[in-house]
């Protein structure tokens, strides 16, 4: 039995699968693996009625074994009137298949399924083929893959190594396989002062000045100038706000939103330690709060990257690239229980209004998991 990729893709881009909510994504993935003969496991996680949905199916019981990891969740479509075809009802134009989540990435989902139901077709599996799909990567993430691993080690499923299938080419397939990601870290600065009349600036106390200066020193470090396989850590100010909608009144505080994207020379605790000794320096009172949790990491290039690269080249002709850059993504949980690579589709239009993915990417794609299948179980 073997599936196609443009068919299993479709049925999942149907489920409306907003995080937290499935709508039958993971349902109708698991019975398509479990009549390849997986055993398939819904784990929810959560409190109450905001449970996440998630699946561990696992077909084999003794090593190597690989997990293909991803998510079948998706952001919201936005105004669904400006999709062409609209975001939940799959449509193909030109070779070109539309719908939420065709590259982010339930294309990727339904590509490691027809590419195991075709490398089951004509091999005998010595090993292990598990899939580790969540319904929390858009959201929170923390009901999602990280619990889903701790389940694994709890059950005797920790993997040899992983793929996750998040789009990482940003023009065509088999330009960069990511081995890793920079860490993100949120600061929350605010100065605070005394409210008054701007006519009777004696009598307040204007905090703007000195949260201005504050977020001038900021935005003026150079943090590193990057490493082997990662560029500069880069800080953002993302937001100002005093909520003052009186122009002749100073206000009694000022608030500030800052993102640092950070590479493998710090981290979330040695980055707050820096900034908060670069504020000190400036002799004036502040609050400054952080939160994130995703620190940077890597799986350096070995046997396993030499795998993906490999395939990629195989099918592709192209030799992809190493790299670190984009967003964050569920691979900073499994590094510390695997090796991790991520390899998928092209990432131009996701989260976009029309996202898309060609059908030959898609097909290319299958191949590509195939060709990874093949080599890791017969050579």
């Amino acid at each position: 039995m073997t599936y196609n990729v443009i068919d299993l893709t479709k049925k999942l881009i149907a489920c409306p699968s907003v995080t937290p909510k499935d709508e039958g994504a993971l349902v109708y993935l698991s019975e398509k693996l479990t009549a390849l003969g997986f055993e398939c496991h819904h784990l929810e996680f959560g409190e109450g009625s905001e449970k996440v949905p998630n699946l561990f199916a696992r077909l084999g019981k003794s090593g190597p074994h690989i997990c293909f990891a991803g998510h079948t969740d998706v952001v919201p479509p936005g105004p669904e009137e400006r999709w062409s075809f609209g975001p939940f009802n799959p449509h193909i134009e030109d070779g070109i298949l539309y719908g939420r989540g065709s590259s982010d990435m339930k294309g990727s989902v339904a590509a490691f399924a027809a590419a195991v139901s075709t490398f089951l077709e004509g091999h005998d599996l010595k090993g292990s083929i598990s899939f580790l799909i969540t319904g929390d990567e858009e959201g929170p993430s923390i009901n999602g893959t990280i619990k889903v691993l701790e389940w694994m080690k709890e059950n005797g499923h920790v993997p040899d190594v992983a793929l996750v299938g998040e789009p990482t080419n940003p023009d065509h397939l088999g330009q960069e396989i990511k081995i890793g990601r920079r860490g993100s870290l949120t600061g929350r600065l605010k100065v605070s002062g005394k409210q008054g009349h701007v006519a009777y600036q004696h009598l307040a106390d204007n905090p703007m000045p000195r949260l201005i200066k504050l977020l001038d020193v900021l935005a003026e470090e150079k943090l590193d100038d990057g490493s082997e396989f990662f560029q500069q850590s880069n800080l953002e100010i993302t937001s100002i706000d005093v909520g003052n909608r009186a122009e002749n009144v100073i206000p009694d505080s000022g608030r500030a939103v800052f993102n640092i994207r950070f590479n493998d020379h710090w981290n979330a605790q040695s980055l707050e330690t820096h900034l908060r000794e670069l504020l000190d320096k400036q002799g004036f009172e502040y609050e400054l709060g952080f939160e994130g949790n995703a620190e940077s990491f890597i799986t350096m290039p070995g046997d396993w990257s030499e795998v993906v690269k490999n395939a990629v080249k195989d099918v592709t002709g192209h030799v992809p690239e190493y790299t670190t850059n984009g967003g964050t993504s569920d691979a900073r949980f499994i590094v510390n229980y695997c090796p991790v690579v991520e390899f998928g589709g092209i990432n131009k239009t996701i989260h976009q209004i029309d996202e898309n993915a060609t059908v030959q990417d898609l097909e290319d794609l299958t191949k590509i998991y195939e060709k990874i299948l093949e080599s890791y179980f017969l050579t």
